[in-house]
């Protein structure tokens, strides 16, 4: 489907998903963790990282590259997210293979570290399709292990949403306005994509 017109806000998310009625919502952003958590607690301002998470429900996904500098960038964001207190407990971390072959040793080194620290790592194969046309034609995936991958990392998602609230989620909270038919908001252009799932807001 095509970008979502919404606030940056994530509460905005959070809103638009009560008042339309969805039972969840893919949130896809591209904001760097580590560094708005740093700026934010520089600044003294809300993050957006610490926005996301505060949300109910909500089960953050952190990517990278399967890559020796992806996952030190990762490394730095998890830690900067737990010094703030973020709920780790919480994260899915999506590693995605960026060629043929196999993970360097020193990514399944942190690979292994991180599975202690985070909800669960979930390893996202090459595919070349992905990387010419991204996602939009998925039912022309030609890698059963991407299709696999993929709902490994739904499955990830949602068991880290169960053990934090149980199973079947409670009803999330309907947040003031959401009730209004007609809520005024400002626009900023980000991707989204809605799944009927579970209920709740996923991220």
């Amino acid at each position: 489907m095509a970008p979502l017109r919404l606030p940056s806000d994530p509460a905005a998310w959070y809103q638009l998903a009560a008042a339309g009625g969805w039972q969840a919502v893919v949130a896809d952003t591209s904001h760097p963790v580590a560094h708005d958590v740093v700026t934010s607690r520089t600044m003294g301002l809300p993050g957006m990282t610490a926005g996301w998470c505060a949300l109910p429900y909500t089960a953050p996904v952190l990517t990278a590259p399967a890559t020796g500098q992806g996952v030190a960038a990762l490394q730095v964001a998890v830690r900067a997210a737990s010094a703030e207190g973020l709920p780790l407990q919480r994260m899915v971390v999506a590693l995605v293979e960026t060629g043929d072959g196999r993970l360097p040793a020193g990514v399944r080194a942190a690979a292994t570290m991180l599975q202690a620290q985070v909800s669960d790592v979930v390893h996202i194969p090459y595919d070349p399709h992905i990387r010419a046309h991204g996602i939009r034609d998925a039912h022309r995936l030609a890698s059963r292990k991407t299709r696999e991958a993929a709902d490994a990392l739904v499955r990830a998602v949602v068991a880290s949403a169960h053990r934090t609230w149980g199973e079947p989620l409670p009803a999330a909270p309907v947040p003031a306005g959401a009730a209004c038919p007609k809520v005024a908001l400002p626009t900023a252009s980000v991707p989204a994509q809605t799944v009927p799932q579970n209920e709740g807001v996923l991220a």
